[in-house]
């Protein structure tokens, strides 16, 4: 059993050292004991307040959350983090790691999305703010991931009401596709699916723009013969 104070090395954290007491608690992050690194660095924000190590000590504590998977009191304390040391040279690396907690904690399209939501904001506002960081191409693949989740999630939503016939629902969710995550796989099969939910609900005329539209955005499509043939129809 760990005594808290005390490292597994016999050096005492309880020094009045800041420097000597974070490098103690550092050695049990970098072994991997997160647990233990977790009851050091909140050992050490109590005792050491307002120093030159507390910026390390709260960044640190949420790097030892997220090491150990636990990634809601990760995105806490890094948010904490971002909250009071704005100045700290490790702002970038704890808003990459927010954006990271929250991807995480994305769970399967069919379920709510909101922590889906929150990660595309925390890892938009990380791309925009630190633009040549070594973590963007990361990050803009995650990026990816989770626009096509909820642009998959409004596509099946699309066909459900389609199923149910309830055309203008249904040409709702395809045009949120297109809409918000117009860069995702499934924009142009649900730009297709907007203008048969259209010509369904017997509103033409915005099925024309949306036709014009597909051929401009997705000239190469292999849906295109598929919007030919509605194209025919209207």
């Amino acid at each position: 059993m760990i005594i808290a104070g005390c490292s597994s090395s016999g050096s005492n954290i309880t020094t009045d050292d800041p420097e000597k007491a974070f490098s103690i608690a550092k050695r049990r992050f970098d072994r991997g004991d997160y647990a233990d690194a977790i009851e050091d660095f909140s050992f050490l924000k109590i005792k050491f307040p307002g120093t030159a190590i507390s910026d390390r000590v709260q960044f640190y504590l949420a790097e030892s959350y997220y090491r150990q998977g636990e990634f809601l009191l990760a995105a806490y304390e890094y948010e904490m983090f971002l909250k009071n040391y704005p100045l700290s040279e490790l702002i970038p690396d704890a808003k990459y790691k927010l954006g990271l907690c929250y991807y995480e904690l994305s769970p399967k399209y069919p379920l709510d999305q909101q922590f889906s939501k929150y990660a595309i904001a925390e890892l938009e506002a990380f791309i925009e703010l630190f633009p040549s960081n070594k973590h963007v191409r990361d990050a803009e693949a995650k990026l990816y991931d989770l626009k096509n989740k909820l642009a998959y999630k409004d596509f099946k939503s699309g066909e459900l009401y389609m199923k149910l016939e309830n055309y203008r629902s249904a040409a709702l969710y395809f045009h949120n596709v297109t809409e918000y995550y117009i860069e995702s796989e499934w924009a142009d099969d649900a730009m297709a699916g907007e203008i048969e939910a259209l010509i369904n609900a017997n509103k033409k005329e915005e099925a024309k723009k949306v036709v014009e539209k597909f051929y401009k955005l997705f000239p190469k499509s292999p849906l295109k013969s598929r919007v030919d043939k509605l194209n025919g129809s209207i």
